[in-house]
């Protein structure tokens, strides 16, 4: 298989974009600037599976579309150890959660939010964290 090594989410303002994930989950963030196109790297996980790959590989999922549910777009999940905890930090970053977490039977506790970049993605705290 070729696993998914990498994601991608757009930006208006650099600077709040950086801030909102580095205080929101403590990401590491290095703009490149105008050489490299203005690119941000993030980092979410120290390299430890061989040199020149990121940390482990991501899994993915596919989910039907509900009219009822807000911007349903690709996304990312991230794990969390404590969702409540999680949830603070994304409102104190600027950013907006989008309802009530709910259960996802035998994977854990799972809510979607809104960046400060109006980019939607989601946060899980799996069952016995």
């Amino acid at each position: 298989m070729n696993p998914v090594v990498h994601f991608e989410l757009p930006y208006l303002n650099a600077g709040r974009a950086r801030k909102f994930y580095e205080s929101a989950f403590g990401w590491k963030t290095d703009h490149l600037g105008e050489f490299g196109g203005n690119y941000i790297l993030v980092t979410t996980a120290e390299s430890d599976v061989r040199p020149g790959f990121p940390a482990g590989a991501i899994n993915g999922g596919l989910f039907p579309v509900k009219p009822e549910w807000p911007a349903q777009y690709p996304s990312i999940v991230i794990g969390v150890n404590d969702i409540d905890e999680a949830i603070l930090r994304i409102s104190q970053s600027g950013g907006e959660v989008l309802g009530e977490p709910m259960e996802i039977p035998n994977f854990g506790i799972y809510v979607s939010f809104l960046d400060t970049e109006g980019n939607r993605s989601s946060i899980i705290q799996a069952i016995g964290a």
